[in-house]
């Protein structure tokens, strides 16, 4: 028996008949299935096993009460610090569902960034995954990391940049080939998210150089360099703002608010000083 995740995206109200005929294996087979509680493709699962009397589930949520639970199934909440209901909020529960599974079946509206993000999050894990595209009625079955990443540079840039917006540093690493580790402008950390250690020297004298610069531009890129390489999730934490607003103001072209980046340089455990300058014509 395989435990199986089963998962899509919120705009799937209808399972198409080649999603069906899956869940009628799984069903035949007893496999183990673990789902979310959202509406859309979740509850459409949700109602299908139900349908069929299939016990063999268990329902995922973030926090305390599941949205849906169309069968009363058991109940794994998964705890969530954050009481934003954001993203990322209801993201944890996913994370823990590609941990426990063996097996991955997204289904997909061709848009949606987070059935994508399960993808990589199963395939971080060395788990096969199968991408069912509603719209375009095709099925992608991923069993390595090059193919999803295949996958995901034939994907739209906009689909691309919403994904980018919603995933954690080393989701991003992962997808894009690059190492697990930290690069020269990311400071030591425990894990993912939660940084201990300060920022390098060069770092420090980049940021100082853009700021006497009095470029807008070049600050804002730099610090959102910054941000993206410490992991943006724990800059929103820190800050207590919204992570895709924080991709919005801090990318290529933003105007993060005054507060905003004050926010962020505390975050990543800069003060930031005030001094005279040097105007020897004023003086005079």
């Amino acid at each position: 028996m395989n435990t199986i995740f089963i998962g899509g995206s919120r705009e799937v109200a209808r399972l198409p008949q080649e999603v069906q005929a899956r869940l009628d294996e799984i069903i035949k087979k007893n496999h183990h299935v673990i789902v979310g509680d959202a509406n859309g493709a979740d509850k459409a699962v949700q109602k299908y096993l139900a349908d069929r009397e299939f016990q063999n589930v268990t329902l995922f949520c973030s926090g305390d009460t599941p949205r849906n639970n169309v069968g009363h199934w058991k109940v794994q909440s998964v705890t969530v610090n954050s009481k934003t209901k954001d993203y990322q909020f209801f993201a944890a529960k996913d994370r823990e569902m590609a941990r426990r599974a063996d097996f991955g079946l997204m289904i997909w509206d061709g848009k949606s960034p987070g059935t994508l993000l399960n993808l990589v999050r199963l395939l971080q894990g060395s788990k096969i995954a199968v991408l069912i595209n509603v719209p375009q009625k095709q099925t992608h079955n991923i069993k390595t990391a090059d193919q999803l990443r295949e996958f995901y540079r034939a994907c739209t840039n906009s689909i691309r940049s919403d994904l980018e917006r919603r995933a954690t540093g080393l989701e991003m690493r992962f997808l894009e080939g690059l190492p697990s580790q930290p690069d020269f402008l990311e400071a030591p950390a425990a894990k993912e998210g939660k940084s201990t250690g300060a920022l390098p020297e060069s770092a420090i004298q980049d940021l100082n150089a853009a700021l006497a610069s009095g470029d807008i531009v070049r600050i804002t890129d730099l610090l959102g360099a910054l941000a993206r390489n410490r992991g943006m999730s724990q800059i929103a934490r820190d800050t207590n703002l919204a992570r895709e607003s924080l991709y919005r103001s801090l990318d290529a072209g933003g105007n993060p608010e005054f507060a905003t980046v004050l926010k962020v340089l505390t975050s990543l455990g800069i003060d930031l000083e005030v001094r005279k300058t040097s105007t020897p014509d004023r003086d005079r």
